[in-house]
């Protein structure tokens, strides 16, 4: 039996440690977190200097995890990305060169930049949790976990995550600009001598390690959904599909990622139970990329956020 107190506070914590780093993005980091606990995939998509890889890099090191940063180009191979198998020739033997997926957290920058060949190559990795090499099947990290970013304002000499490779990440997380106080306080910062290539002067501690994330996720199967929460669950998944302004709805991965979210939200709160209010908080993160709006809705201007708004309102909260 996990002691939920505990848990609050080691991820009080975990979120302490992080904003020594990361000024605001509050909800990114519960998001993160949350998928960290659920053994999800994050995509991250912000436009640049939003502090996406710092904020990875950071959890890595609080957590005590291996950290792998991946830059995606249009000519990378997938043997760059999981490895090949090497001839040695002073043994006459071929042995396994592992590539930098073989890492805890992996960074996988500008995914949309790679061809979708090697996009694909991350598929049985992000699926599976193990790489197939030449035949050989080599197992991941337990805590394996795969944060994709992109840019949204450049779309020349890019290549466009098909929805099957979309719907493998349990969120897509939008970065937006700071406000202005927190960008005042970035500023400070860096006034007083940060700098976010030097992060290990940043006095970071290391709150938790790769057995204490096991745990807790293990731990999930002790949060409780109450029956009226599932339908509500399923309501709203049901609903993106019978949407007037949506092509495609979210199928049942969907459903299964607003269950588990909403279970590791409750954790992270330190609660035992989940309530309407962790399902609400994950909706468009979860939906937003798993949905397509049909091309009048498009030309109309209504965004996946503004149509999932609007199907929240639509669905019976339950008590």
């Amino acid at each position: 039996m996990v002691e939920l107190d505990k848990v609050r506070e080691i991820f009080s914590n975990l979120k302490r440690e992080i904003k020594k780093v990361i000024v605001g993005q509050e909800m990114v980091v519960d998001l993160i977190l949350s998928a960290l606990l659920i053994r999800g995939h994050v995509l991250l998509e912000g436009v640049p200097g939003t502090a996406k890889t710092l904020t990875v890099k950071t959890l890595a090191q609080i957590i005590g995890a291996g950290f792998r940063r991946i830059q995606m180009t249009p000519d990378l191979m997938p043997s760059d990305v999981i490895g090949t198998n090497m001839f040695d020739a002073k043994t006459s033997t071929f042995h396994v060169q592992k590539g930098p997926i073989f890492s805890d957290l992996v960074l996988v920058d500008e995914i949309n930049r790679a061809p979708a060949k090697t996009q694909s190559a991350l598929l049985e990795c992000m699926e599976e949790r193990q790489v197939t090499i030449e035949g050989n099947q080599l197992q991941l990290s337990p805590i394996f976990m795969v944060l994709a970013t992109q840019n949204p304002l450049e779309y020349e000499g890019t290549y466009p995550l098909p929805e099957a490779q979309l719907d493998r990440f349990i969120f897509k997380i939008l970065i937006s600009y700071p406000e202005p106080a927190e960008e005042n306080q970035v500023l400070e910062k860096f006034e007083a001598g940060f700098r976010s290539d030097q992060l290990q002067s940043a006095g970071l501690s290391i709150i938790a390690n790769v057995e204490i994330i096991q745990n807790y996720q293990a731990a999930l199967k002790e949060i409780k959904t109450k029956p009226q929460i599932i339908e509500y669950i399923t309501a709203i998944s049901r609903a993106t599909r019978n949407s007037n302004d949506l092509q495609v709805g979210g199928g049942v991965r969907a459903s299964i990622g607003l269950f588990l979210a909403s279970k590791a939200l409750a954790l992270i709160d330190g609660r035992n139970y989940v309530s309407p209010d962790d399902v609400k908080q994950i909706v468009f993160p979860v939906l937003r990329h798993r949905i397509i709006l049909k091309p009048e809705a498009e030309i109309e201007g209504i965004t996946p956020d503004e149509c999932l708004k609007s199907i929240l309102a639509q669905v019976k909260v339950p008590r």
